[in-house]
């Protein structure tokens, strides 16, 4: 009997092939842009934005990865950033698709994902939740699937850690109801991913878009194309 019953994907950079930096570049710009009219200097914006993300990454739990972002980003803006709020949710439903310019399609991605769900086992999104729902919903349908295809997919609003955070990813199991032992974490950055191993998941490295930033030593790792992640899957139920 198979030990794995749940596999979590990651999304961008595994799912959805991306140019990190450039995705980067083009959702700040425009961001900035769509914010400039407003009374909001680029640089200093997105100065703010980036230690709302650093808030995220160090929340401890003890609120949404949505509150310590705002909480952060209201302490430099004060009264303003809580009255342009609106003006935040507008950009993500009108202008972030112009980040899609830095993503590419891989049609095997859905195979993957529709493969492993044929096979039994249940399947979630384990994204960095440092985005709002809308951005997540729009990455998902960049990379040709729905949130209907996941159990779970992780954003801002219902999470309380990040990656590489193990506590994000018992997070998930949490919510999953199942164990770290019984899940598989598929993902393509070997310092964020790889973490689900502290809490006893097993990792499989995409590696389209492999991230190793730190030159790590990869070679335990069961690797490879979503065609190998759809064979290392079907070994798993032989």
């Amino acid at each position: 009997m198979r030990d794995i019953k749940t596999v979590l994907f990651d999304l961008d950079g595994t799912l959805l092939p991306m140019d990190y930096d450039l995705f980067v570049k083009m959702y700040f710009g425009a961001m900035a842009k769509h914010l400039a009219p407003h009374g909001y200097v680029p640089d200093d914006v997105i100065g703010a934005i980036w230690s709302g993300t650093k808030a995220m990454v160090m929340n401890d739990g003890t609120c949404t990865n949505y509150d310590a972002f705002w909480d952060k980003f209201c302490s430099i803006y004060g009264e303003k950033a809580k009255k342009d709020m609106p003006l935040f949710d507008e950009f993500y439903e009108k202008y972030f698709v112009k980040a899609k310019d830095s993503c590419s399609f891989n049609p095997k991605a859905k195979e993957a994902v529709d493969f492993i769900k044929s096979k039994g086992f249940r399947v979630a999104l384990a994204t960095n939740p440092i985005f709002p729902s809308s951005a997540t919903g729009q990455r998902i349908s960049w990379a040709g699937l729905t949130t209907d295809d996941f159990e779970l997919f992780t954003t801002y609003e219902n999470s309380h850690f990040c990656k590489p955070n193990p506590a994000y990813y018992q997070e998930v199991c949490d919510r999953l109801g199942v164990k770290p032992e019984e899940c598989l974490m598929v993902g393509n950055d070997a310092d964020e991913d790889t973490a689900a191993e502290k809490i006893g998941m097993k990792v499989f490295l995409v590696t389209d878009c492999l991230l190793n930033k730190n030159g790590r030593d990869l070679s335990s790792y069961p690797q490879g194309s979503f065609d190998d992640l759809m064979n290392y899957i079907a070994e798993l139920v032989k």
